[in-house]
């Protein structure tokens, strides 16, 4: 699913104030460090298709092969929406679809989220939560 002239806001749980830029751990980039230089380094120039995919790309280390057959493998099975991204459940980024469905990030603490927050024509989606609810026994 994509979404358009949608806001992905940060989860209500996710306790960050400001946007945290992620990092590499071991020296070896991880999901949300992928999702972010890809977002931030071309803002409304990929679908969230794409960079799923090429999340998985760089992730894996795949740089050759027959990518239009990869990634219908790829999206052979359904993929989680970037509710589900660790950029808006941990890292305090928020994720807009524009009307062609491709996305930029926002930081929580920027003016652009604000704005995003404030705008009644765009749809909003909250992320969604780091941790699970307990049920009460």
């Amino acid at each position: 699913m994509s979404y358009q002239n949608t806001f992905i806001t940060i989860s209500e749980d996710s306790g960050v104030t400001e946007a945290i830029v992620p990092v590499p751990r071991n020296n070896k980039p991880t999901i949300a460090s992928i999702e972010y230089d890809l977002m931030r380094d071309h803002p409304y120039e990929y679908t969230q298709a794409d960079v799923q995919f090429k999340t998985f790309l760089i992730k894996n280390q795949v740089d050759s092969g027959n990518l239009d057959e990869l990634r219908e493998q790829f999206f052979a099975k359904p993929k989680a929406c970037f509710r589900a991204s660790p950029l808006v459940k941990k890292y305090g980024w928020g994720i807009h679809y524009n009307q062609q469905g491709k996305i930029a990030i926002y930081g929580v603490d920027s003016e652009e989220y604000q704005r995003f927050l404030d705008n009644d024509q765009i749809q909003k989606r909250a992320g969604m939560r780091a941790q699970r609810q307990r049920k009460p026994s």
